[in-house]
């Protein structure tokens, strides 16, 4: 199946694949029952409604910083390649050690489980482990089919997820009862707004918020990336900000808080109230399905950090692979046995919880090196320059700040244990150096022996 050529993929991805994949990526599980520990402490509609605003501008501004950093850099693997370029490889292995490892195989393996369990309201009598096994499988298969049917059916699945979350949205509005909460503005709401509770639910919005970077870790594949890349990432993180709002609109206009209070199933819980006995299996099943174009996407982007690493370094250079479709078969087979093997084990909450850290570290990095770089090398070509600079990096880089912040305050154990990984990457890094000077060294010896360059 796979050959050991690692040239290029000619780039194919249009703008509408790659705001599929940001949109696809963004749009999980989160949206459908965060709301429930937000009205626990935060009673006014609209700073309830503000709070997904504000997690989506903050979302768009790091968006705009990455859409900077990839016209400079425009290769494949997103933070691996920037932080690399613009820190240290050290610092971008760092990265890539995380996404090729657990950065996307345990949300793909959560999501997978999510698929299974409210799959269950369709398809009855069959374990959630194999449905979720089967869709990772399934998935994966279609992404060894080459960038054409991968494009198609990312693109497709995408638009079947809005398309049923927009219904969703319109039934709610249209059918649902109407509750007494009030979005327009107040001035009690003052006391909210800059409240401990609307800061920690911020936190939480934006882990709804993740993936709004998805398209920069397949700049190489990516017509015009130019230009394609700013619109996808902007365009799909203001739709999602756009569907965010609505459904929590929803949510609040259709259902009394005091039922969601603390409740994780909060889209069942409205949809009971919409559609009457029937709204769970009705919101289950567009939650199931919404999922499999969230993994479809986890499983395009991740194997190309994966692949990346292999190139640049011999040790890994297997995952740099491509089969005769011009895929990284050998990184997305990897990525898939990875996240078989964490849901099947049950791991990949635990994993998730002590890599957040880590994540969001590397994203601050990646967003303070455009101010970086705007002072150690302001002559670099930049294509595109991030709106709004400095003020974008900073609003996002203080928010990121903050939710470090809340972790090492709040889950030390598992912060910790997030920056060990880190440091075992950098174990990694020095083998693989190693490994690298031995092949310098051996390919020298050579081209002295017979005069062949290298």
């Amino acid at each position: 199946m796979s050959s050991t050529s690692t040239h290029s993929a000619t780039p194919s991805v249009t703008t509408l694949t790659a705001t599929a994949i940001v949109v696809a990526d963004m749009v999980g599980v989160g949206v459908f029952t965060s709301l429930g520990f937000q009205v626990k402490d935060l009673s006014s509609g609209f700073v309830l409604l503000l709070l997904w605003i504000v997690g989506g501008v903050v979302a768009m501004c790091g968006a705009i910083c990455y859409a900077e950093l990839s016209s400079m850099f425009p290769r494949s693997s997103g933070e691996y390649n920037f932080l690399t370029r613009t820190y240290h490889p050290a610092i971008g292995f760092l990265a890539g050690w995380l996404s090729a490892t657990v950065g996307f195989a345990a949300p793909i393996a959560l999501a997978a489980m999510a698929f299974g369990e409210y799959s269950k309201s369709i398809i009855p009598g069959v374990p959630p482990q194999v449905l979720g096994l089967g869709l990772i499988w399934l998935v994966s298969i279609v992404q060894l089919s080459g960038l054409r049917r991968s494009s198609i059916f990312q693109t497709t699945s995408t638009v079947i997820k809005l398309v049923l979350i927009i219904a969703f949205i319109v039934a709610g509005f249209a059918y649902g009862r109407g509750e007494t909460i009030s979005f327009a503005p107040k001035a009690a709401d003052a006391a909210q707004l800059f409240s401990a509770p609307f800061a920690i639910g911020l936190v939480f919005v934006m882990y709804s918020y993740s993936g709004w970077n998805a398209a920069t870790y397949i700049i190489g594949e990516i017509r015009e990336p130019n230009r394609t890349l700013p619109r996808a990432l902007f365009g799909g993180t203001l739709i999602v900000l756009m569907l965010y709002v609505a459904l929590n609109a929803v949510f609040l206009y259709t259902t009394p808080l005091e039922k969601m209070a603390g409740q994780i199933d909060v889209a069942i819980i409205a949809g009971n109230h919409i559609f009457g006995t029937w709204g769970g299996r009705i919101v289950g099943g567009l939650i199931s399905i919404g999922l499999v174009s969230s993994i479809s996407a986890m499983t395009w982007i991740g194997p190309r950090v994966t692949m990346a690493m292999g190139e640049d370094f011999p040790m890994l250079r297997i995952f740099s692979r491509r089969s005769n479709k011009n895929v990284p078969s050998v990184a997305i087979l990897f990525q898939v046995v990875v996240a078989s093997l964490l849901l099947c084990t049950q791991t990949f909450e635990a994993v998730l919880d002590f890599i957040q850290f880590s994540l969001i570290f590397c994203s601050f990095l990646t967003v303070a090196g455009v101010i970086k770089l705007r002072y150690t090398d302001p002559q670099l070509p930049r294509p595109y320059r991030a709106w709004g600079y400095p003020i974008t990096p900073l609003v996002f880089m203080s928010v990121a700040l903050f939710m470090m912040y809340y972790l090492i305050t709040n889950r030390p154990v598992q912060s910790l244990a997030g920056f060990l990984m880190m440091l075992v990457g950098l174990v990694i890094y020095g083998l693989a150096q190693m490994r690298a000077s031995q092949v310098a060294v051996q390919r020298a010896t050579i081209s002295n022996r017979t005069g062949t360059r290298y």
